[in-house]
This record gives structure tokens, sequence and C-alpha cells, in this order.
């Protein structure tokens, strides 16, 4: 969200899905009244530090980091929220003022906050918690927009595959520094807790969903409630009439995304690529994205077939959709609509998709060091990600040796200012972020002594365990 945009928004005033909070140096008390009505609607806007009238007072700079803390926390919090959610926060300075920006996508779940669940009418957010027909209207409304919510009342456990469940649960664990709730639940409470049993208000039927299907189910339960389910993997290269390989997929979503990533690692180059003091897989870095996205935010009551077809210079990947404008997305354009919140959510768990709008900038971000451009993504009936894939060796060393430059020329002038007070060689570490030792030493901090960017406390000492380093005064560019 560029800033043009948000003045936009800002200027059109309260309204259906947008919010103003002042919250000058805390949060106000309704602010989780908001978002849970945000996302039992149509999803909205949160502006913290804006008066109601529009205008823009600012949030205490010293208090934005307890502020973002506060709540990002809360809403992560199955006490607080039910079910908890995932938003995305932002920082922005407007008239010399900073302000907070949360962005709240419509969820597929219907939420309370406090026991409490509130709709959205106007710029107001209505208590409806005990009102039977305004509490089935916004169930409604969620089953009719997404059909990963559809109940199969006859579907039970022995449908689903355990082991997928526990390879989940194995996945979050490790996924969340070795502790996640779902360790704690047996197979039948972490789908209730996944949000993958719901009760169709309309029936009083309870069930597993599709969702819950997609993700754990055998295949023949797969294919019976979903006959025209299929990803098809192709590489298409020297045999453009046909296929020169092919995976025809038709199984559950967790092993769709591990074969269609093994097919991009059997036919797709990984580039060596440094990024700070560690390399990583830009290939991976992309196509994780792309392959999440095509099947997270795929419509699958359509009988389309999903694709992704490897081609000379580049990959197309095609599936289905429900868009929420139709155009080319660019990350100052996008605004982040999950397509089945659900399974977002699980895939989120698992570290196997981003936050809402991190990964359009990832693609953004590395396919122009891994294609040498940009890559295309385009919503319409059939959503479309085009990612180049013909970069050559030069061009990827280029594009390495201008990241690696840059990153040092910032580390360069962080280390500057952060040592005008003698500093240890952990903490200068730290304060950067970097994990290597031997990369720090060598290609950080020896060349800043040697151009005299920085000094030692005790020279005569080099290797003292009391070493540490302060700024030149005296050095010039």
């Amino acid at each position: 969200m560029n800033i043009d945009k948000l003045k936009n928004l800002i200027s059109k005033g309260e309204g259906i899905d947008i919010e103003f909070k002042e919250s000058r140096t805390k949060l106000n008390k309704d602010v989780y009244e908001t978002i849970c009505a945000f996302l039992n609607r149509n999803g909205g806007h949160l502006f913290l530090g804006v008066k109601d009238n529009g205008a823009i007072v600012g949030v205490d700079q010293h208090e934005i980091e307890n502020i973002l803390q506060s709540l990002l926390t809360t809403i992560n919090n199955p006490q607080k929220l039910i079910p908890p959610s995932y938003l995305d926060a932002n920082i922005f300075d407007i008239e010399n003022k900073k302000i907070i920006y949360v962005f709240v996508p419509p969820s597929s779940s219907v939420h309370s906050v406090n026991g409490k669940i509130f709709d959205r009418n106007g710029d107001a957010d209505l208590n409806v918690t005990g009102r039977n027909a305004q509490v089935a209207n916004i169930y409604l409304r969620k089953q009719n927009n997404y059909s990963e919510n559809k109940i199969f009342p006859f579907a039970d456990l022995g449908d689903l595959r355990t082991d997928l469940i526990e390879r989940v649960r194995m996945l979050a664990k490790n996924e969340n520094g070795g502790a996640h709730a779902w360790m704690d639940l047996d197979d039948m409470s972490l789908i209730k807790s996944a949000g993958l049993y719901k009760k169709d208000v309309e029936t009083g039927k309870k069930g597993i969903t599709l969702a819950g299907i997609l993700l754990f189910g055998k295949d023949e339960i797969i294919l019976s409630a979903l006959p025209h389910h299929r990803t098809d993997a192709i590489l298409r290269r020297d045999n453009l009439d046909r296929y020169d390989d092919r995976d025809d997929i038709r199984t559950n979503l967790i092993e769709s995304y591990e074969r269609l990533m093994a097919f991009v690692g059997k036919h797709l180059k990984d580039p060596f690529y440094m990024e700070e003091d560690v390399r990583i897989s830009i290939r991976n870095k992309i196509f994780r994205e792309a392959v999440a996205n095509t099947l997270i935010h795929r419509e699958y009551s359509s009988a389309y077939i999903a694709k992704m077809i490897i081609e000379k210079k580049q990959v197309v990947f095609e599936n289905y959709n429900k868009p929420f404008h139709y155009g080319t997305i660019t990350p100052d354009n996008f605004t982040p609509y999950p397509k089945n919140p659900t399974i977002a959510k699980v895939f989120r768990e698992i570290g196997w998709a981003e936050e809402l709008g991190s990964g359009v900038k990832n693609l953004f971000k590395y396919s122009k060091i891994y294609g040498d451009n940009d890559p295309v993504i385009i919503e319409e009936d059939i959503f479309k990600i085009i990612i180049p894939v013909e970069a050559t060796m030069q061009a990827t060393m280029q594009a390495t040796m201008q990241a690696t430059m840059q990153a040092t020329m910032q580390a360069e002038e962080d280390i500057r200012k952060f040592c005008n007070t003698p500093k240890a060689t952990y903490e200068i570490m730290e304060n950067l972020n970097l994990k290597n030792r031997d990369h720090f030493r060598k290609n950080i901090l020896k060349p800043l002594l040697e151009k005299k960017v920085l000094l030692l406390t005790i020279p005569e000492k080099p290797s003292s365990p009391n070493q540490k380093y302060i700024t030149n005064k005296q050095y010039k560019e």
C-alpha cells in the first residue's frame, strides 16, 4: 500500500470498510471489536493515529513498538479472538506524523472477541451476540462466499489421513520454535481448532469441511467430494505440442505442494546467491510463493484444471479464481484478499506461506534476480502468475554482486552510527542481526579497520578478548 492510496482511503472518511482510532499512546479499547467486525463482514482498513474526523494526529513514536506488540499478540491469542487471525500492520509517515495502518482481510470463519460476535454496519461495530437471525446471516454469508466452507456431514476422521495430520502437527511445531498448540490436541480437536469442522446453521448439520478434505483427505474421499480436483505440472521446452515431462496431481494439498516443488527442483536451476552473509535458494523463495498461491487461492468449485507450465523462458501458473478486482497486480496496487482463508492459515502455520501481501513482494524481489525481469501477475477469472526464468549467469552474478555491495554499504553505515561509543564484536553482530562470525570479521570488520572507519580501543593488543571498536571521527569518505 503506497502513501497516495492511504491518503485516498483516509479522505473517504469512516465507513463500512474504513475505521479511524486515535490510539496516540495506547490502543483504544474497541480496536478489537472493529477487527472482529471487519473479519465477519467484508474486511477493512484500520488506521491508528487518526481521529474520527480524519485528522492525522499520529502515534507516539516511543509507543509504536508497544502498540504493535499488543495488537499482534492479542489477535493471535485464542483466549481473546476466536479463531485467531493474521493481520498485516505497517507504519507510515503522513504529514510528518507516524500512523499505523492495519489491513483486515475478510475471513471465511465467524469470529468473536471476548466471547462477543460483532458485525459491521455503516461506520459502526454492532454486537450481535445472541441475535440468532443476525448471527445466522453472518454464517450464511461465509458459506456462500467461500467454497472451502462446504460441509460434508457424512465424512469422518476415518476418511482423513492421520499420517498427514501428524506431519502437519510436527511442521507447525518446528516452524514455531518447538512449541505449538496443536501438539496438545488429538486429531479431531486439531481439525476443529484449524477451522476444518463447522456447523451449517440452516440445517444444523455438522461436519468436516471441503478445506479439511482437501488438506487431509484420502484420495478417494477427495475425488468423491470434488471429482474434477487436479493440478497439472507440465514441462514444455522441446515438445511444444504436448510435453517433455508431466505430473498429473490428484491428491491432498500437502502432497500436492511437495510434488509441485519437486517438479520445480527437477527442471529449474538454482543459481548461487548470497543474501547478507547467508546463501539462500532464490528458486525456492520464488516458487514456494507461486506454488502455495495456486493451491491456497484457487476457487475449488470450478472444474478448471490448475496448471504449472515450465517453458524455456518462463513458468506459467494458472488457476480459476473469484477476482476481487481485474487487472495486473504489482506491490504498489496490491490489496491482499485470501480466497480460502482457512487453507491459507494451515499453510502459514507450517511455514509454507507468508503473511498476506509478503508473497507478492517476494516474487517481485527475487524474480528480478532469478529471471532478470519482473513477474507478471494477472487477476481475472483465470488467475495467472508468469515468472521469467531465462536469466543469464552474468545477469545473476551482477545482481548478486550489486545486492552484496548494497548490503555491505548499508552495514558500514549502520556500524559507523552504532559505534559512536565502543562496541564489542558480538554487540555489532547483534545490531546487524548477523550470525556468521567468520564472514563478519573477514568481509565487514577487517575492511572497516583497514580503511580506518573503525579504530581499536586496545590497538596494542588486536586479539584481546576485551577488544572493542569505535568510529573514527576523523574518517572521511
